[in-house]
């Protein structure tokens, strides 16, 4: 079962192809980062998803019902909080909340507490006059406190200090709950995104180029280094799942990423029979970057 479908969804801006052919399942329960570089689509996707703005071709399906025909009925049930979005700024945080609360007969006012003490949201003068992170918690707890079954969130850490960040991914991963839930987050700060999300899709120039389970996006990348006795670097192979990542004196670094192979270490071996191999474990950001340089190369 999936919360989000998408099937060859498109959206261009003139000659601008903003999303091309995005084809796209999220996971009932998952909570699935949509990853990319600024200007790769991310942002264009999720409005697409919320109908804030039509597909040019193609489909989307939300909590399955199509994007361009969600209701009342189903904003209840989807949590959506934006970098951009516009609140009440002359309201408190307290008054935003008891504006929200009539509009959704799933309202719990003891989860509201509960996240309202997580994200240490005190703070009781008008939205305009408070930090930015503030305002970002405020939004996220009236869009969490009615216990959404789809929660969306586009680029939530944008511009936020280390401190907020961690309560916002906290907030995020302990909310309680009586029900499944999604979370689908566009984001391109990946260090809170490897700590939050369990599947990953990321995206480039408008196409989906990967989406997987993030532990296996991880153990599939990995960064070898071969060092040789030679004076000279040795030459990397033209092996369709190696990226050369760089040389320096005898050693040559390059990318795996299909390292989890179990024929992966004899290849390596055989193209390097003479050199000391050693591979390591790539974080989610070295991931990024690898993939982000290899959109922008075939985008020259």
């Amino acid at each position: 079962m999936n919360a989000v479908e998408t099937r060859e969804l498109t959206r261009t801006f003139g000659t601008l192809d903003a999303v091309q052919g995005l084809t796209l399942e999220v996971p009932e329960g998952s909570i699935f980062a949509l990853i990319g570089p600024n200007g790769a689509g991310k942002t264009t996707t999720i409005k697409l998803l919320m109908n804030l703005i039509q597909p040019t071709s193609g489909q989307a399906m939300v909590l399955n019902n199509e994007s361009r025909h969600l209701g009342v009925k189903d904003w209840q049930r989807i949590g959506y909080v934006s970098e951009n979005q516009e609140l009440p700024e002359w309201m408190s945080p307290s008054e935003l909340l008891a504006y929200y609360r009539p509009f959704y007969p799933t309202w719990d006012d003891a989860l509201c507490g509960t996240l309202q003490e997580a994200l240490g949201l005190t703070a009781a003068g008008p939205l305009r006059t408070l930090s930015r992170g503030t305002r970002m918690k405020a939004a996220l707890l009236a869009s969490l406190a009615f216990s959404p079954e789809l929660v969306v969130l586009d680029e939530p850490f944008s511009g936020l200090d280390p401190l907020v960040r961690d309560e916002l991914v906290r907030a995020l991963l302990e909310m309680p709950g009586h029900r499944p839930w999604t979370v689908l987050v566009s984001s391109h700060d990946v260090d809170e995104v490897e700590r939050l999300a369990d599947w990953i899709g990321f995206i480039n120039n408008g196409r989906l180029t990967l989406v997987e389970p993030i532990e296996s996006l991880l153990n599939r990348f990995s960064l070898v280094e071969v060092i040789t006795e030679r004076e000279t670097v040795a030459e990397l192979p033209a092996v369709s799942n190696w990226v050369r990542h760089g040389a320096a004196g005898r050693t040559l670094r390059f990318v795996d990423t299909a390292h989890d192979q179990p024929e992966s270490l004899q290849r390596i071996g055989a193209a390097f029979p003479a050199a000391t191999i050693r591979s390591s474990r790539m974080s989610l950001r070295d991931v990024f970057l690898v993939l982000a340089r290899q959109g922008a190369a075939e985008r020259s």
